[in-house]
């Protein structure tokens, strides 16, 4: 007797039902001439979606896993829609009437698991007026979604459109260089990107845009106004604005260029330079090392500390934060990655020379510091470098590697995770603070104190967070609880780094309490 695997969503019953009609013929297929579904292009994307994912997802996967929890997908558009299978066939139902059914393709032939795929889709179109009416791109989403959802949860599908904003987000656009907010039927311009067409052609804040080409922006959502701010490199577009006490409206030809989001904010006072550093994207190192590089020569006093801000920030290019780290170190270990497929294993070193000549260095972080900005912050702490301020952070200790598929749209995949140059995993766990900052307000000054006073808590705290086994959930739950991981934007953690630089023996215990235990080797601890 044939029995489909239902995974918990059909009942007894049901099985039996299906089991019973195993020798009864399916229902005629639909006519393939007057199928408008793009086949091919659906197989050319499928192919090269699953074919991805079943190569380069961190954790072996088999075709026939992913393939079929992608055709499972199909019940968000039509909840009617019903995936089974058993070890020899997969059936289609529609509220639990059996409209095809197919033959299982060997667990390891991609080829064979797209061609069901589109055969799946094509019954389905047939019997169900919700798939076919639905866009092409929502069906992929279904799909994609589906044979994503058994992976991690940073693992994802992005459609065309959405995949063309994370490009602009990673690799820049081609635009005028100006951030705004829609307020009162106007685009009020908030910040002109210094060194920008915008900021050529004479833009300020505040000024507020009325039409765009000629086409009033009263009536535009948000993404409309982008679409028609951004544009080739070299086009043009022309601007109307109003300005605080111009009497009439200016006209601007901007021509555009290609423009990557600032992700570094630098500020000096008192001899310290402070590096909010938000994101990381193709430009963020540079912009650091600019910053670095412009503060070191300028006029006033001397520098006496770096502080590297990176509360808030969910990582981004994996290679800008290697990069950013060796602009503090001139040798050694910055991080390793690990994952099944070849290219997914990594080793990363220093190699350039410090722009901060050894000037004593804070970190700050909290429980939205993810990714990127974990691979710095471990890096500068192991390396006994920078002082850790802050709570423990996000814990995402994973590198994605992003897929273009033919059809334009994305998958990010889970491929390698990344090691502190001590050897830890930092996936689960995140980064120890030095100082911890958790629940803490004003000057900081108690957390310090409290913190350099239990010297033997801090050091055990760290040992244990790099031997922990990677496995061991229980345990590195425990040791983030000592520190809980939460939003911070105040100034109770600037204010720490303060104290640290303002007093040098200070700076040098939380240093040694960091970075002493940090291990030679770079072997991950074992589960």
């Amino acid at each position: 007797m044939n029995v489909f695997y239902t995974n918990g969503l059909r009942s007894f019953t049901l099985v039996l039902v299906l089991a019973l009609a195993a020798c009864a013929p399916a229902r005629q297929m639909p006519d393939r001439a007057a199928d408008a579904f793009p086949r091919e292009t659906a197989r050319e994307t499928f192919a090269a979606g699953y074919g991805s994912i079943v190569d380069k997802y961190i954790d072996p996967i088999s075709i026939g896993t992913v393939a079929f929890e992608g055709l499972r997908g199909l019940s968000a558009i039509d909840p009617a829609l019903i995936v089974v299978r058993n070890e020899a066939m997969v059936a289609l139902l529609d509220s639990d009437n059996e409209v095809a059914r197919f033959a299982v393709p060997k667990d390891d032939d991609i080829k064979g698991w797209v061609s069901l795929t589109t055969e799946v889709l094509a019954a389905g179109r047939s019997v169900s007026r919700t798939l076919k009416a639905a866009d092409v791109e929502n069906i992929y989403e279904a799909v994609f979604d589906g044979a994503l959802s058994s992976l991690d949860k940073f693992s994802r599908y992005s459609g065309a459109e959405d995949a063309k904003r994370n490009r602009a987000r990673r690799d820049g656009f081609g635009g005028i260089g100006i951030r705004f907010r829609a307020e009162d039927g106007t685009i009020r311009v908030t910040t002109v990107m210094k060194d920008t067409p915008a900021a050529k052609v004479g833009f300020k804040a505040n000024d507020r845009i009325t039409h765009i080409d000629g086409f009033p922006t009263e009536a535009m959502s948000k993404d409309e106004i982008v679409a028609k701010l951004r544009g080739l490199v070299k086009s043009r577009v022309v601007l109307t604005i109003r300005r605080a006490g111009a009497a009439l409206p200016l006209r601007f030809e901007v021509v555009r260029a290609h423009i990557v989001p600032d992700t570094v904010v630098a500020r000096r006072k008192d001899g310290v330079l402070h590096l909010r550093v938000t994101s990381f994207n193709q430009n963020t190192a540079r912009s650091a090392a600019d910053a670095l590089r412009m503060e070191r020569q300028g006029q006033g006093d001397p520098l006496r500390g770096v502080i590297l801000d990176l509360r808030g920030n969910p990582g981004g290019l994996l290679k800008q934060a290697v990069r950013l780290v060796d602009l503090f170190l001139s040798e050694g270990m910055i991080s390793s990655t690990r994952g099944r497929h070849p290219d997914s294993i990594h080793r990363y070193e220093a190699g350039g020379s410090d722009l901060a000549q050894g000037l004593p260095m804070v970190v700050l972080v909290d429980g939205k510091s993810a990714s990127a900005a974990e691979i710095v912050a471990a890096a500068l702490q192991d390396r006994g470098r920078a002082v850790v301020v802050g709570t423990t952070s996000y814990g995402k200790g994973t590198v994605q590697t992003v897929i273009r598929l033919p059809n334009d749209g994305e998958l990010t995949l889970t491929w390698s995770r990344f090691i502190a140059p001590s050897g830890y995993a930092i996936h689960g766990l995140g980064i120890s603070p030095g100082i911890c900052t958790s629940g803490a307000a004003g000057d900081g000054a108690d957390e310090l104190k409290t913190a350099l006073s239990g010297r033997i808590g801090i050091v055990e705290r760290h040992a244990n967070w790099r031997s922990v086994g990677l496995y061991d959930e229980e345990r590195r739950r425990d040791l983030r609880a000592v520190c809980p991981g939460q939003r911070r934007m105040g100034d109770t953690e600037l204010s720490v780094a303060r104290h640290l630089f303002d007093a040098i023996p200070l700076y040098s215990q939380a240093l040694d309490l960091s970075s002493s235990t940090a291990m030679a080797s770079t072997e991950p601890p074992s589960p």
